[in-house]
Formats: structure tokens, C-alpha cells, sequence
């Protein structure tokens, strides 16, 4: 489990495909002492696990293997040596849930459409795939790579959020454009709110 506050802007060392694997290795400022073999770690909203971890000068650096389906379903695919990702590591009993409870398990891609700048603030819209749509709402909460954000406004399968200056300066949204993919993770609490609709 995630709270979407990212605590760490990563870098992609390498990236090495294992058959239908990749291995990616991704550069930190995290201490290596503190990172478990088997951690998940939401990397830019993804979850993997992490499977090897070593300093490296004065950086940690710690691999993952991105399988299948994520490759199909999220824009780890497109990684390649020198991509920046959000990442965040996984909640403990205790911790502060600054932002709602995200899973690492990304639903698709979403499209950004615009993005407006101002005032050192941003107003992005975005495309969301058509069935993911229903679980956007106004006011609620989305993560989009692996950044818990409140949407603003809704049309169809466009919707908008509005970024402060720290979330700019401390997450790859800041770098975005128009054209840019991104994951997208809908709420939990929607999805399940709309299963149990559906089964009445």
C-alpha cells in the first residue's frame, strides 16, 4: 500500500530484457541499508519488487523486473537509461496517509490534453481510457504516476487536475506536456463502490 506523497525522484540506470521480463535498475537518494530484498516500491505508480539492492558512489541503486503485463498495461515499456519516475516506498503501520490509499496496481494510461501554466501553479486535463472514466469524479482522488491528486472537473472521459508549486518541483509532473503518458490508478473506493452497485 501508497499514500501517492512521493518521497524520491529516481532515475532509470539501465534497462535489460529477461525473455518476457525487463530488469530495470533505478538510481535513488533512498539509503541502500534500508531497503529489504522483496520490498515494493511504487515507481512511478507501479509496484515492483525489488529484487536487488547496492551502493553505487553516492547513490543507492536497486533493480526490479517488470513482467508481461505490466509492460502491456503501464508506460514502464517505454522507459529507457535516463527516464525520471516518481517513487515512493511502501506504507507502515503508523506512517501519515497524506494522500488516499493507492495500491501500485495501474489500471492504463492516461493522455495528457493541455497543460496551463500560472501563477507557478499548473491546470492539467487529461484523456482517461473509456473504462476508467466512471470511476473519475469531481473532487475525487486519482494518482497519476503514482502522484495522489484531486480531480477538479469532469467531461466525459476528460478530466482536470490543478498542481501547487512543491508538487511541480517534486514529482516528474513538473517536466509533463501536452502528448505525455501517464499510469493512472482510479480511487479504490470508487472501484469498489461500483462492484457493489453492479451486483444489486
Amino acid at each position: 500500500m501508497f499514500t501517492g506523497i512521493v518521497t524520491d525522484m529516481g532515475e532509470v540506470v539501465s534497462v535489460a530484457p529477461r525473455g518476457e521480463l525487463r530488469r530495470l535498475r533505478i538510481a535513488c537518494s533512498y539509503d541502500a541499508e534500508s531497503i529489504a530484498l522483496g520490498a515494493s516500491i511504487a515507481c512511478s505508480g507501479v509496484c515492483l519488487t525489488v529484487v536487488v539492492v547496492a551502493r553505487e558512489g553516492a547513490r543507492t541503486v536497486f533493480e526490479v523486473d517488470a513482467a508481461a503485463e505490466t509492460l502491456a498495461v503501464t508506460t514502464v515499456g517505454t522507459w529507457a537509461e535516463g527516464t525520471r519516475i516518481n517513487l515512493e516506498r511502501a506504507l507502515k503501520i503508523g506512517d501519515e496517509l497524506g494522500g488516499h490509499i493507492v495500491t501500485g496496481h495501474v489500471d492504463g494510461v492516461a493522455k495528457i490534453l493541455s497543460r496551463d501554466d500560472f501563477d507557478d501553479m499548473c491546470r492539467f486535463w487529461f484523456e482517461a481510457p473509456h473504462d476508467l472514466s466512471r470511476f473519475i469524479a469531481k473532487k475525487g482522488s486519482v494518482a497519476l504516476d503514482g502522484v495522489s491528486l484531486t480531480v477538479n472537473d469532469v467531461e466525459e472521459n476528460r478530466f482536470s487536475v490543478l498542481l501547487i508549486p512543491h508538487t511541480l518541483a517534486v514529482t516528474t509532473l513538473g517536466v509533463r506536456r501536452a502528448g505525455d503518458a501517464l499510469n493512472i490508478e482510479v480511487d479504490l473506493m470508487a472501484r469498489y463502490a461500483a462492484r457493489l452497485s453492479e451486483a444489486r
